[in-house]
This record gives structure tokens, sequence and C-alpha cells, in this order.
């Protein structure tokens, strides 16, 4: 009960805010919960579904209160357990990895099906985190022979060379996302080793020119920022052995006004192609602070 109703009884007050009209009351051990039929219903499935989480050692709280509500609202009961047992990798601290919603295990399954992948979706949908995750999970596996990533050395107006240091420190800014989660998934130590021995690169998009890559989980990261040169540069690098996954946001691309971006393009004329697969997050994808939500559905309002 504790678990399910959260410090001060927080969750079942945030289930009152995200269900406008439902009440929800506690007396001893009982819910009463009242409203309007409809999304009274709603609510009592949400709140069995939370209890079958937490028999299963899952932790409720709000983003995923507000996930599993997607779920049911969308008729998608069965899914609610299922992501709680697909586990995709685990971290080095003994942390199972598993996506947080629908859109999530259909990402994760389209790059398990899949020899190259167009992943596209708003900021926030945890698309480089399961990609990094699937990379080592097929590292570990041994799979593949070496993990590299890479993304275009452009964001938000600014090039590598209005940035202070030589390259490394150019870049790091710019990899600072790919250096986290690998770090969370390998152990800060097992990945530095690992670089150094050249097992896993991360370079600016421009070292991969004149490249073959076999054996190899690539990533290529926020690559609405490619041209449509740059991108099949990227795509025809792909070796022997390969698995490819190419993510970004179309809705935040910072290259000029006269470049079109490489990520649109390829996502339109691949579309179909046997052996691609392209995978739409939304924004009921989000897993972070929920504001950021909020914030994407603004943006694409004033749009």
């Amino acid at each position: 009960m504790p678990e399910l109703f959260g410090a001060l009884d927080e969750n079942l007050k945030f289930i009152e805010e995200l269900l406008l009209g439902v009440s929800i009351r506690t007396n001893a051990e009982t819910l009463l919960v009242s409203g309007d039929a409809k999304t009274t219903t709603l609510a009592v499935r949400l709140v069995e579904s939370l209890i079958e989480l937490i028999g299963v050692g899952e932790r409720i709280d709000k983003p995923r209160i507000r996930h599993v509500a997607q779920l049911l609202e969308d008729g998608k009961k069965e899914d609610v357990l299922r992501l709680s047992q697909d586990i995709v990798c685990v971290t080095a601290r003994a942390k199972p990895i598993k996506c947080k919603t629908a859109g999530q295990r259909r990402y994760v399954d389209t790059i398990k099906k899949h020899a190259l992948v167009l992943g596209l979706g708003p900021a926030g949908t945890g698309k480089t985190f399961l990609a990094v995750a699937m990379a080592c999970a097929s590292f570990k596996r041994k799979e593949v022979e070496r993990i590299i990533l890479t993304r275009p050395a452009i964001e938000a107006g600014e090039r590598l060379g209005f940035l202070p240091g030589d390259l490394a420190q150019k870049v790091d800014p710019y990899l600072r996302p790919l250096f986290d989660a690998l770090g969370e998934m390998l152990g800060i130590e097992n990945y530095q080793k690992l670089v150094e021995r050249g097992i896993i690169e991360i370079a600016p998009l421009a070292y991969m020119r004149g490249r073959t890559l076999s054996n190899a989980f690539i990533i290529l990261d926020e690559a609405q920022n490619t041209t449509v040169q740059q991108m099949k540069m990227f795509l025809t690098r792909m070796g022997e052995n390969s698995k490819v996954v190419v993510n970004g946001d179309t809705s935040q691309v910072d290259l000029p006004d006269n470049q079109i971006s490489g990520l649109k393009h390829a996502s339109k004329i691949l579309d179909g192609v046997e052996g691609i697969g392209i995978c739409n997050l939304s924004k009921k994808d989000i897993v972070r602070h929920e504001l950021v939500q909020r914030i994407v559905v603004a943006y694409e309002d004033n749009e």
C-alpha cells in the first residue's frame, strides 16, 4: 500500500490530476474511486495495473503512472507487464534497462530485426540511450567486435572552430551524451579501457569518410544535422556483419535554411527498402521530466 500510495499519497493525488474528474479516497485498506463512469473505470484499471507492477518488483513514480495510463487509454493493457519483463541491457551496477513506453519497445524491436534503423522522435524519448544499450548488449553477446558512435559537429548554431582547445576538447561537448550512456552501461574504468584499445570509438562524422565499418554496432546521433551528402557518405560506410542505428529529431534541425536535413531526406527515400526499419517515436514516449512533454506539445501547436 505505501508503494502504491506514495509519500503523503502523492501517487493517488497525481492520478486525480491525470484523470480529471476522478476522486480517490482511502478507507482502511479500501480505495474509494468516484467520478463519471468512463474515467472511473480507467482509474480502477490503472490502480490494478500499478498493483501488478508492484507485485513484480517495479518502482512506481509519476512517469510510470503516466505511461501506464497512456497504454490503458490506447487499449494496450497487455503491454503494461511486458514492458517490465523485457530487459534491453544490464548496467555496470546490475541495473536492468527496460523500455518505459510501447513506442520505445517498438524502437528496440526494430533494431533487433533490421540491419539499418532510422529512429525519429522528439527530445527525451530515449533514442540515444536505448541505442547505446542495444550496442552494449550486442557487444557483450559477442555479436559485434566494436562499437562506433558518431554525430555531426554542429549544434545550436555553433561549430567546432569556435570552441577552445584541441580536437578532443572540441568534440567533447558534442559527444558527452554518448560518453555518459556508455559509462553507465559498461562502468567508467571498463569503458575507458575499451576506448584505449580501439574497441569503442567516438568521433565526429567527418572521420567516417573513406572507411568501411565491419563487425561493428554503429550509431549516428543527432542525424537531423547531417546534410544529404553527409548522410549518403555515412550510410555507405556500412560493412559486413554490422548494424547501424541513425537517430534524430527532425524538429530541431540546426543546418542553414538552404540545406536539407539528411535525416529527413533519408527517411523519405529509404522508406520501404528491404532490410531498413524506420521507427517514429512521439511525445507519448518522452521519459524525461513531465514538463518536457508539455514543452514539445506547445512547440508543435505553435508550428
